[in-house]
């Protein structure tokens, strides 16, 4: 219901309690996310090229959590390009209007997305399980990198106007220990096939390193936003990274 636009009970709300708890089970809305595009994607590609096929996948995601990462990376985009100061980047981020910063942000987030699940999709064209994998893998890992943010870094709005919030307040072993078990079980599976595929980790986690530090240096933590940006930039780099690994190691 917090993660994504797909109906809920309607006796389920969003308590404080609920939302701590469902922090484990975000790499795991990775895995219906990438699900819901890799069916797109595949329904797609049985009558159109691969290149259309990836767009009406993306489509798919996007509807499915109602751009709701890809709205922070804009608003991280543009807090952190048009503020200098904590106060002025926490105000533009919780500005809704888009700025050119979020908007230039976004148009090379998704040529660049387009371009490298373009090429990955023709690398793995005989063997749509492995694009199922990597479809799947690529949201599962980026979510957990993301959600890592809040174990590790302090909340940084000093106020109750985010819904990130109470997530930030408890979180246990548990939250822990489920996090990283659904964020790594797509990736284990798809390095079963090859397993240099696993060093992909790498370069996806040390991007989270310096985005959760660059977030610290600048506004003491990190905002809801901060966390979607984070899932963003680190499925790219776990699409490229993927690409980098299957041509050259």
């Amino acid at each position: 219901m917090f993660y994504t636009r797909i109906p809920c009970p309607k006796n389920i709300s969003h308590d404080p309690e609920y939302l701590n708890k469902a922090t484990r089970y975000f790499p795991l809305i990775g895995w219906i996310v990438g699900s819901i595009s890799f069916l797109a994607f595949y329904i797609s590609f049985l009558f159109l090229s691969a290149e259309t096929a990836v767009i009406l996948g993306f489509i798919a995601s996007i509807l499915t959590t109602g751009a709701f990462h890809e709205d922070g990376f804009a608003d991280v985009c543009d807090g952190f390009g048009g503020g200098w100061t904590k106060e002025k980047i926490l105000m533009i981020m919780k500005d809704s209007a888009i700025g050119a910063y979020g908007a230039i942000g976004l148009v090379l987030l998704f040529l660049l997305k387009f371009k490298l699940l373009s090429e990955s999709v023709l690398l793995f064209s005989n063997h749509n399980y492995l694009i199922f994998l990597l479809f799947i893998s690529a949201h599962s890992v980026s979510r957990l990198a993301a959600i890592s943010i809040i174990f590790t870094h302090e909340y940084s709005r000093d106020d109750a106007s985010s819904k990130s919030k109470p997530i930030a307040k408890n979180h246990s072993w548990k939250e822990i220990l489920g996090s990283f078990f659904f964020g790594l079980i797509p990736l284990l599976a798809l390095s079963c096939f090859q397993y240099k595929i696993s060093l992909a980790l790498i370069p996806v986690f040390l991007t989270r390193y310096f985005l959760a530090r660059y977030f610290q240096k600048w506004i003491g933590g990190y905002t809801g936003d901060c966390l979607g940006a984070t899932q963003q930039v680190c499925e790219v780099v776990y699409y490229l990274s993927i690409l980098f690994i299957w041509k050259f190691i």
